[in-house]
């Protein structure tokens, strides 16, 4: 049962990803991009040698912390929903339902 909003399993547990898991995920693309343009800003003469390199690995650091952040959300909101169908009694191994 998939909508094009949400994706919701057998047991009514919303799978899709929360709005700000997707947002932190936008900005570390959005890092790494603009990590892969440094080439191009050098040729362009708008950052000299030592600023890329700064530039490089803080726009580096940025895009991990964000990726992480995103993935972790992620899974805090998956822990969260598994949570509140078990407390619902909609899965468990007990009933033959196991979402585990």
């Amino acid at each position: 049962m998939t909508t094009p909003a949400t994706q919701q399993t057998a047991h009514g547990q919303d799978n899709s990803p929360p709005k700000r898991s997707k947002i932190t995920g936008g900005l570390a693309a959005l890092a790494c991009a603009a990590c892969c343009a440094i080439p191009l800003l050098i040729a362009a003469g708008l950052v000299t040698g030592a600023g890329a390199a700064i530039l490089e690995k803080t726009l580096l650091a940025v895009a991990a912390l964000l990726a992480a952040a995103a993935l972790g959300m992620w899974w805090w909101h998956r822990r969260r929903q598994a949570a509140k169908a078990v407390a619902a009694g909609a899965s468990g191994c007990g009933s033959g339902n196991c979402s585990c």
